[in-house]
């Protein structure tokens, strides 16, 4: 049996910092810390408008700076005044249909701003590791539906993979830094498609699906014969958590995949499931027509192997990916009843997920 979640992280002089901690997974990282009782900072842009940081209420919960990762002297001066021990860092440009649009922004906020942290965190006594948060979306992808390893090549097709590849570039040469100096221990981490309660993103499935779901009105699906990996955001937020807490006590890590077991699920299987979890609100017969054009854009297939991780720190997933639509539609719809329980819905399932830990 493996050691509870959080007993390393309990012991570090500092607390840990996340970046982008009002994004979705970092909202959800920062009641999962809490719940577990470990000191956190947060730096991050301003919380976006119906974000889950706002649902649930979170600001001013830890110390925390709304500002930009491009800004160097501010990221240095945060760090400076709360010495973080560890930071897990996930501030990012993180869509696909976004970045075309603005694709210097995204290489600059999710490169450069990987550099800043990585020489903020060098320049410090007292970061210990770093935790960079990438995608499953960097490795080169011929659509053969092959499950990826971390040391298969990898390559981005749009701007926004392209950025994540620039990123993992940062991270294998400050990994080749701590060698020659002693420094913090660098993993980066690369995860499916999360889901999860609360999510509000433009231009992700199960977002737009609530939003049509709550409006009752038909919903624009993008490729439906895309196939992803979907997992419930806990999943991969616990296993970055294991990783940290790997490097903290001397293990050697380098890159590992977070995804659930199994095929990946056809964003055509995702749609009906989660209608019919939703008591079929949508009628799928009303949806707007399937855009073949954005095939152009973004990767058919992506599946990921997770088996290192569940080697090397003993991550398995809790969630299969039809119990993860469910719970994620399931929070909404409890949400919808009584929007002040965003962040007990949040703390349930942290409980649930915990207490599957335990008992593995």
């Amino acid at each position: 049996m493996r050691p509870q979640l959080g007993s390393e992280l309990s012991k570090l002089p500092g607390p840990i910092l996340i970046t982008g901690h009002t994004g979705f997974k970092g909202a959800w990282l920062t009641i999962l810390l809490e719940h577990i009782g470990i000191p956190t900072i947060g730096y991050s842009l301003p919380p976006e408008k119906h974000s889950l940081y706002e649902r649930a209420n979170l600001e001013g919960r830890i110390p925390e700076l709304f500002a930009d990762i491009r800004d160097l002297s501010l990221v240095k001066d945060f760090m400076a005044k709360h010495k973080p021990s560890a930071i897990i860092h996930m501030a990012a440009q993180p869509l696909v249909l976004e970045s075309y649009k603005s694709p210097r922004e995204t290489f600059d906020t999710n490169v450069m701003g990987t550099v800043n942290i990585l020489d903020a965190a060098f320049e410090s006594d007292y970061v210990k590791a770093i935790i960079v948060v990438t995608t499953d979306k960097v490795y080169r992808n011929d659509n053969s539906g092959r499950a990826f390893i971390e040391s298969d090549p990898l390559e981005g097709k749009d701007p926004y993979s392209a950025s994540k590849v620039g990123a993992e570039a940062a991270v294998s040469a400050w990994q080749q830094i701590a060698k020659i100096s002693d420094g913090p221990k660098v993993v980066s981490v690369r995860a499916g498609n999360v889901i999860g309660g609360g999510d509000w993103a433009e231009n992700r499935l199960i977002p737009d699906l609530i939003r049509g779901f709550i409006a009752k009105k038909p919903v624009e699906i993008r490729n439906p014969d895309s196939t992803r990996p979907w997992q419930h955001v806990l999943d991969p937020l616990v296993g970055y958590l294991m990783t940290l807490e790997t490097v903290l006590s001397g293990g050697e890590l380098t890159a590992l995949n977070f995804a659930p077991i199994g095929e990946s699920l056809s964003v055509e299987e995702v749609v009906k499931f989660a209608n019919l979890a939703w008591d079929k609100v949508v009628n799928l017969q009303d949806r707007q027509p399937y855009n073949q054009e954005s095939i152009k854009l973004e990767a058919l297939s992506l599946m990921l192997d997770s088996s290192k991780a569940q080697k090397e720190i003993l991550w398995v997933p809790n969630w299969s990916q039809n119990e993860a639509i469910l719970s994620t539609i399931n929070w909404w719809k409890n949400y919808t009843a009584d929007p002040l329980l965003a962040k007990m819905l949040c703390i349930n399932e942290i409980e649930s997920a915990l207490g599957k830990k335990s008992s593995s």
